[in-house]
């Protein structure tokens, strides 16, 4: 997971590699923690367990509840409601969402070291039961993939299901993040685990992100702000993105270990051979309407490898709708023209009655959303 190399060429990588592991076991570099993110809007605990905190941002305490999957990578769950204007949280919300909560994952404690992706996958159905046992379940990045997985595994579960920035099918396109992966050997994934004493340490490995290179510019093209750079405006929201992005999740090595092998080496999910809880998972068995949003620019997740999600699954066509936004991968989730252009179509169709349970009026139209 090091879009810092995407720039380097074949024969620089190895170098570049090896001088960062050198970095990383020697702690160069390691400074005083960062402080965890705020939330932007108001919400309450409605949960809590060992591996997750269930954040409610509800309006109101009836109806089917929409449940966005977070990501649990480097950066924490609040990628979903950074600021005012850059709320996912609240484009869903002002869309008509009003019964709507979040997985903030926690960051992994020397105890969760052994956690797996089962073990996420339960703690996931725990939610969903504390939530009525269905819910319209909406994954973003990596949380995409674990929704995925959670919806094949627990079809009556899940109304409608929605995927942004998901790696689904590895091996449908190429991004920075899949080929950087498929090009280092498993060898250096199980080291970084060693390093960690047996988790990925945020801290240590966020030099591999090459966060240095973010720029005041980057940071405005990402968020689509229309305050100026140099702005009291903007330098108030700058300083809020920076310190989202400095505050770092610890992963458990196992999980991370089984998403490296099972996703990006073996391509599970897209070939079939995922064991979820103790069931094969196959794909073609799902019925759920899907929505699936890719990022034009995404240097993480190709367009491709989210879009194959279609072909894999069983729902008809005439329920699965697509959208391509002008953006890079943060943009979807953070980008103020992408909250307020895509994002309330999104919900829109959510709260849309369940395409299966109408009558097939035409079935030649498939439901695609122009980018």
């Amino acid at each position: 997971m090091w879009p810092a190399f995407a720039a380097a060429s074949a024969s620089e990588f190895a170098g570049l590699l090896a001088k960062r592991f050198v970095n990383l076991a020697m702690g160069e570099g390691d400074g005083p923690a960062a402080r965890e993110p705020k939330w932007a809007t108001p919400n309450t605990i409605a949960l809590e367990l060992k591996s997750v905190r269930l954040r409610d941002f509800s309006t109101v305490k009836d109806g089917v509840a929409t449940l966005l999957c977070a990501p649990f990578a480097l950066h924490g769950a609040a990628v979903a409601d950074l600021a005012p204007g850059h709320s996912l949280v609240v484009a869903l919300r002002d869309a008509g969402l009003r019964r709507l909560f979040v997985t903030d994952w926690r960051s992994a404690t020397t105890e969760m070291r052994l956690l797996g992706i089962d073990d996420y996958l339960a703690d996931l159905n725990v939610l969903v039961d504390q939530l009525g046992g269905s819910v319209d379940l909406v994954g973003l990045c990596q949380g995409g993939w674990l929704s995925l997985l959670y919806a094949a595994r627990f079809p009556a579960k899940v109304r409608k299901l929605v995927l942004a920035g998901a790696p689904i099918d590895i091996a449908a396109g190429q991004s920075a993040l899949s080929t950087l992966a498929d090009a280092s050997p498993l060898a250096l994934f199980h080291e970084l685990v060693t390093l960690g004493d047996g988790r990925v340490l945020g801290r240590k490995v966020q030099k591999f992100w090459g966060s240095e290179t973010i720029d005041s510019h980057a940071i405005y093209q990402l968020l689509q702000t229309p305050e100026p750079i140099g702005s009291p405006a903007f330098a108030a929201l700058e300083a809020i993105f920076r310190d989202w992005h400095a505050w770092t999740v610890d992963l458990p090595g196992t999980y991370y270990l089984e998403v490296i092998e099972k996703l990006y080496k073996r391509n599970e999910i897209a070939t079939g051979q995922f064991i979820a809880l103790g069931e094969p998972i196959d794909l073609a068995t799902m019925r759920a309407p899907i929505f699936l949003l890719a990022a034009r620019d995404d240097e993480l997740v190709a367009p491709a490898q989210l879009f194959a999600t279609e072909r894999l699954v069983g729902t008809p066509a005439r329920a699965i709708r697509k959208a391509t936004a002008p953006c890079g991968h943060a943009g979807l989730f953070m980008g103020r023209t992408i909250l307020g252009e895509y994002w309330p179509r999104i919900a829109r169709w959510m709260i849309e009655p369940d395409t299966r349970t109408q009558p097939r009026r035409n079935a030649s139209i498939k439901s695609t959303v122009a980018a």
